[in-house]
């Protein structure tokens, strides 16, 4: 019976070293599909975190395109609403200058010496010509 038992017990060893080895091996493998999965899970959100961020990039890029576009378009009607403003101003200051000028050619013409308006109209007609020449000036600035 010692045989026996001994032969029992070299196999069942025999046994628990194969199915040690077996376990390790499987281990081993379910460890590495995870690393696998693992890996890969991690590789797909790289991408599809990249992607997104290009796609919000390239909306933010249209988005912010677009209301600069709005923005350059009401600042141009703006600057020409107040070209033809300032334009017409200067034709007004202008005609007032005209009418002056020959309001003045007139008084000169038919003063004597004892009446002197001229210098009045005179005065007038610079105050004209500065008020002109600051408005040009605000004009060029706009421009």
């Amino acid at each position: 019976m010692n045989d026996l038992q001994l032969e029992h017990a070299s196999s069942s060893r025999k046994e628990t070293g194969t199915r040690k080895k077996k376990n390790n091996a499987s281990f081993l493998i379910f460890i590495g599909i995870w690393i696998l999965l693992i890996g890969g899970g991690l590789f797909g959100a790289k991408l599809y975190s990249d992607k997104m961020q290009r796609d919000i990039t390239a909306d933010i890029e249209r988005q912010t395109s677009a209301q600069i576009a709005t923005m350059q378009k009401a600042y141009d009607d703006r600057l020409a609403a107040m070209e033809t403003t300032y334009a017409g101003e200067i034709t007004l200051l202008k005609e007032k200058i005209d009418a002056l000028n020959e309001l003045l050619t007139f008084t000169k013409d038919n003063a004597d010496s004892k009446t002197d308006n001229s210098n009045k109209l005179y005065t007038q007609l610079n105050e004209v010509k500065k008020q002109l020449n600051e408005l040009k000036k605000s004009l060029d600035v706009l421009k």
